[in-house]
């Protein structure tokens, strides 16, 4: 079974935002080796490759083009708002939370 490092395992726990003391960091140096072997293990599984894991199917992806069309009147989109106020939508406020 694979051991990580001390630094392997504090930069992993760096990448998580998440602190770890002394006593978790040696635990943690084999059970994170042993995912790490884990997932290793799919590259020996027959038949892998890594282009099979670029896309479930084979289509390729249809995009329509951009095109202009007819611009919505303002009382249509304000039909469609959820909350309005006069002539303007109402959005919940999301600065200084």
């Amino acid at each position: 079974m694979k051991k990580l490092s001390v630094e392997e395992v504090k930069h992993v726990a760096h990448l998580a935002r998440i602190q770890v003391s002394d006593e978790e960091i040696e635990s943690y140096r084999t059970r994170l080796g042993a995912l790490y072997e884990m997932v290793d293990g799919i590259h020996e599984i027959e038949g892998y490759s890594e282009e099979m894991m670029i896309t479930p199917v084979e289509e390729v992806c249809s995009l329509r083009k951009d095109e202009v069309g007819a611009m919505l009147d303002g009382a249509s989109v304000l039909s469609n708002a959820p909350k309005t106020n006069g002539k303007f939508i109402e959005v919940p406020v999301v600065i200084n939370e």
